[in-house]
């Protein structure tokens, strides 16, 4: 039997399914083929509340504000993003342990600032418990997290973000893959500043960064294959920056990085966060890393050493290629520093601009090439002087310089983090000058 529609049901039915916050199939479709823009607080009170509503390829606009709340991102595809890098504060005011949690693939983090927090300014992971609750190295009592367990996240970038005052880490990639750090700005970094960990291949850049006044500028521990640190400034740490294998985290030794085209000078800088290893006055640490490229480096005025390679534990250091770095004003530019357990191997030094080196004929004895299964090489003691002074409080870390909006701002196209980092080309990447990313620093004190 033929029944005809009823226009008033119709209508009824459609008020209905507005007000559960459904609509019809035909707008639902397309709905979701136009990402949208939530914005804070205009359109949600808090940034959670924002994220909560964004769906994948939406973006959270923010307005200025200091805003007391850990973030979570846990939905694939978000950006998130400040209308203003320096007056978005997401503020953790001494108490809450993280900034931005993101578990959610292909998410980018951009033009805010995270500080105050008690470990991690920003941390994207791929690890993460039902709670959605983030899990890395440092959050939960340095247990060694499984990868095959949790899946590494697949896609992430964080640019042009500010990262001061953080207890554990300012931005922490852990078991994370194919992302991109872009011209950020991290200190008081309690342990470092920035850091890459557990990811084999990585397929990650870490680029245009300023690390300053942080325990150490950059970290890469286990961080291997298609793996790159370029045109970076890490200046007033206590270290500058460290690429190396620990058994705390899966995927030892850590192998394959390139570290090209970035200063890394002037770190001995005592009014810093004192990190566990207690590290100070190294421009570059390799402990326990292998068939690492360091090339067209400046490492200047590193009281104690420009470039040391080390064991980690039983892991020793191979085949690592120094080449064609402008060392200047170190207590010794290159020091090979293995133990007697882990003797390194196959390492070697050309085309740099040298003045002292321990054991002083390391680089004519280790020219390159050099086998990196050949001789077990001659080690010196790792250099201790000068003496490392007590660190501060991170908190006490005074305020960051103003920092450079994201080209174009809050009317910036969104761009999610999918298929990053593009084609990267390390091998043209020419020496710095001392002024590299100086306007952005607080420069000496």
């Amino acid at each position: 039997m033929n029944r005809s529609r009823n226009p008033l049901l119709i209508c009824l039915l459609t008020a209905l399914l507005a007000a559960a916050g459904c609509a019809p199939a035909g707008e639902a479709e397309n709905a979701a083929d136009h990402p949208r823009t939530i914005r804070v607080p205009q359109d949600a009170r808090t940034i959670g509340a924002a994220v909560e509503r964004a769906r994948p390829g939406d973006m959270v606009l923010i307005s200025p504000g200091t805003y007391h709340e850990t973030v979570r991102v846990p939905t694939d595809r978000i950006v998130l993003r400040g209308t203003d890098r320096n007056r978005v504060v997401i503020d953790g005011q001494g108490k809450r342990h993280n900034g931005i949690v993101v578990t959610g693939s292909g998410v980018a983090v951009e033009n805010l600032t995270v500080r105050d927090h008690l470990l991690n300014g920003v941390l994207v992971t791929g690890m993460a418990s039902q709670d959605g609750q983030g899990l890395a190295r440092g959050s939960n009592g340095y247990e060694r997290l499984d990868p095959k367990e949790f899946p590494p996240l697949d896609g992430f970038r964080v640019s042009y973000v500010t990262s001061a005052r953080n207890g554990l880490y300012g931005i922490y990639a852990f078991n994370a893959q194919n992302g991109l750090l872009d011209h950020n700005h991290t200190s008081g970094g309690a342990d470092s500043g920035l850091y890459v960990g557990q990811c084999k291949p990585c397929n990650v850049v870490v680029t245009d960064n300023v690390a300053e006044y942080n325990a150490v500028g950059y970290e890469g521990t286990n961080a291997s294959e298609n793996m790159w640190v370029l045109r970076n400034r890490f200046t007033h740490n206590r270290v500058g920056m460290t690429v190396d294998s620990d058994y705390l985290e899966a995927f030892v030794p850590q192998h394959n990085s390139v570290v090209a085209g970035n200063l890394i000078a002037d770190n001995a800088e005592p009014q810093t966060p004192q990190q566990a290893d207690g590290g100070f006055g190294i421009g570059i640490g390799i402990a326990g890393g292998q068939h690492n490229i360091v090339r067209n480096n400046r490492i200047e005025n590193n009281p104690r050493a420009g470039l040391v390679l080390m064991s980690s534990e039983d892991v020793p250091p191979i085949g690592n290629t120094i080449d064609s770095n402008a060392f200047g004003g170190n207590a010794l530019d290159v020091a090979h520093a293995a133990s007697g357990r882990a003797p390194g191997r196959g390492n070697c030094l050309k085309d740099n601009t040298l003045s002292t080196t321990a054991p002083e004929q390391l680089a004519t004895q280790y020219r390159c090439p050099v086998a990196a299964d050949g001789p077990v090489m001659e080690s010196v003691a790792p250099p201790t002087t000068p003496a490392a002074p007590a660190g501060i409080p991170f908190r006490t870390v005074p305020e960051p310089p103003a920092q450079p909006q994201l080209p174009g701002g809050a009317d910036a196209p969104v761009r999610d983090a999918t298929h990053l980092p593009g084609t990267v080309d390390a091998d043209n990447v020419p020496v710095p000058g001392r002024d590299l990313l100086a306007e952005h620093t607080r420069g000496a004190r």
